[in-house]
């Protein structure tokens, strides 16, 4: 049967400049839509999982075209709301060579960090769904956010739904009183699948380790629903050129993936989102090995495509992964 999948999160308006102009020398910015959770509902949706995205909008024509957006892209939007507040932006410099790239946010007061939590009936959004997908940046935004996502939580652990979350510890995006360590513990509490790093570990749920290996199974020693962690590992040799791989800890054992070289980088925005997405449905449509090599062979794939989703078939994901229609013309 066809796997139903439900993500919650922001989604913001992205400027980037012209090829690779700087922000001082551009006068025309491209315009796209794309938030880390729905990044995830749009590749599922390609690959035929019905994705079903949470969020809000202004209700305006911005953010009626970013429904819109949504919408085309395959994504159910029957329970994304329209209220109060802003268009979250953000504008992107893409770097080349040995130049960074660089963001620049501008998504306070934004319609989503305003959107009231009991506006959702959780049992009833998440009736007869498989997974359930949140990331660490939605509780960052605001106290309402982060109560809309424990409630989802709740909810989804009460009807027996695999939750992943992407831990994505934002320093910066914390400003409204709380601290990671006041919310997010609870959180990760609630989930069973779990991408984050060292770092995440340290500032999101106060668990310190050496290595990968050791701090996975502090944080299952800690949190005994989560029995799944995962993360990428990447190699920056330039902003053009980065090599990828990525581990996967699951049922006691370590699992490493092929490592890839990617040159001349399009547009490494949605990576990690690739990633996510991949893992998802490896894990809902294969063994833990051929799923860890399915979502990095996602996320490498996706650093050739403009934009933050990564418009791409199951089938080129798994060409990737066998080695086969590398780089020539198929006609």
């Amino acid at each position: 049967m066809k796997k139903r999948v439900v993500t919650l999160g922001e989604v913001l308006m992205r400027l980037t400049t012209a090829t690779h102009e700087r922000f001082e020398q551009s006068n025309t910015y491209k315009v796209h839509f794309g938030g880390t959770e729905a990044n995830v509902s749009i590749s599922l949706a390609q690959w035929n999982v019905s994705a079903t995205h949470i969020t809000s909008f202004p209700n305006h024509s911005i953010g009626k075209t970013a429904c819109n957006y949504l919408k085309k892209s395959g994504v159910d939007t029957n329970n994304i709301k329209f209220n109060d507040g802003r268009m979250g932006l953000y504008f992107l410099e893409n770097g080349v060579m040995q130049r960074s790239s660089k963001i620049i946010y501008d998504r306070f007061d934004s319609s989503f960090s305003k959107l009231n939590p009991t506006i959702f009936n959780w049992d009833e959004i998440l009736k007869d769904v498989d997974w359930f997908h949140w990331t660490g940046i939605t509780p960052a935004i605001s106290e309402s956010a982060a109560q809309l996502c424990l409630d989802a939580l709740t909810s989804a652990q009460k009807l027996g739904i695999t939750v992943s979350g992407d831990i994505n510890y934002r320093r910066n995006l914390w400003q409204y009183g709380k601290s990671p360590l006041e919310i997010m513990p609870e959180l990760i509490s609630k989930t069973n699948v779990i991408v984050g790093g060292l770092t995440d570990f340290e500032n999101c749920l106060d668990i310190s380790a050496n290595n990968f290996e050791e701090g996975c199974k502090k944080v299952q020693q800690k949190y005994t629903t989560v029995h799944t962690l995962s993360n990428t590992q990447r190699e920056i040799i330039s902003a053009s050129q980065n090599k990828l791989s990525a581990i996967l800890w699951r049922n006691n054992k370590y699992n490493v993936s092929k490592t890839y070289t990617m040159e001349n980088i399009v547009d490494r925005i949605g990576g990690g989102d690739a990633f996510m997405a991949g893992l998802i449905y490896g894990l809902m449509h294969k063994e833990e090995d051929d799923a860890l090599e399915f979502a990095v062979a996602s996320a490498v794939l996706k650093h050739g495509i403009l934009g933050d989703a990564n418009l791409v078939s199951v089938e080129e994901i798994e060409q990737l992964v066998q080695g086969d229609n590398i780089g020539r013309l198929l006609r």
